[in-house]
């Protein structure tokens, strides 16, 4: 069962990721002025996950207050965790690709 401590735990961790992610951005940013870059459509994407986390709280918590319906909530937790899986699919893809450069020879 999610705590309290554990989504502001998890949020915190979201917030530390969107701010590597806007680092990163500022970085790119300077390199090339046209078009998006991936550290920006990254802040992005985090932020949409940490969004969908926090609707899937407001959601559990009207429940438990008996102001809202339980299809509502199953329905807000697995968009949440079918975004997180995604998020995470992708930063293994990254991390695969950044790993496969490293193996080239120069």
């Amino acid at each position: 069962m999610a705590t309290p401590t554990i989504a502001a735990n998890a949020y915190a961790a979201l917030a530390r990721m969107r701010d590597d992610a806007a680092n990163i951005a500022g970085g790119l940013g300077k390199a090339q002025d046209s078009g998006p870059n991936f550290g920006s459509i990254l802040k992005d994407v985090i932020d949409a996950v940490s969004a969908a986390a926090q609707k899937s709280d407001v959601q559990a918590q009207a429940v438990a207050a008996g102001k809202a319906n339980m299809v509502d909530v199953v329905t807000a937790v697995a968009e949440t965790e079918t975004a997180f899986q995604t998020l995470v699919s992708v930063r293994d893809k990254v991390i695969a690709a950044y790993e496969d450069v490293l193996k080239m020879p120069i």
